[in-house]
């Protein structure tokens, strides 16, 4: 039978709601029951719904890896972490694994800033502060 070429709906629906899930879209297209990721590209330049449809489960995507930070922020978890020293020895330490999870964090953060920037990234603050009386003059110019 082959992979499914012929946009549906459904098709559509299924595709985002596992994007929704925190899937890549590398990944869904792995499976032979979703197109190609050409196919699913070509989609988002053809289809109007498609793409707001898509677009609207990145944003859960986002949203959805925000409210992992948080639980893996608040989670523990242990895990061993074995160092082989310079002498020859080994030392191992059971504690929780906080490097992974901030690791884990980092990654997250960066992700649903660039999936949603509006609501997740970086907020800049590019005012000017001026003493009181003082003006603030700006102009465009023109190049010859």
């Amino acid at each position: 039978m082959g992979r499914p070429s012929k946009y549906s709906p459904e098709l559509a629906d299924s595709i985002c709601a596992r994007i929704e899930a925190g899937e890549a879209i590398v990944n869904i297209c792995k499976d032979d029951a979703f197109p190609g990721e050409r196919t699913v590209y070509t989609w988002l330049e053809e289809k109007e719904d498609f793409r707001q449809r898509y677009a609207r489960a990145r944003e859960r995507q986002a949203d959805l890896y925000a409210a992992q930070i948080i639980e893996l922020a608040d989670k523990c978890r242990i895990g061993t972490k074995t160092t082989e020293k310079g002498d020859g020895s080994v030392e191992t330490v059971t504690a929780d694994m906080v490097e992974r999870s901030r690791l884990q964090i980092d990654a997250r953060k960066w992700y649903a800033s660039k999936l949603a920037p509006k609501k997740w990234g970086d907020k800049l603050d590019v005012g000017v502060t001026l003493d009181e009386g003082t003006k603030l003059l700006l102009g465009i110019r023109e190049q010859a």
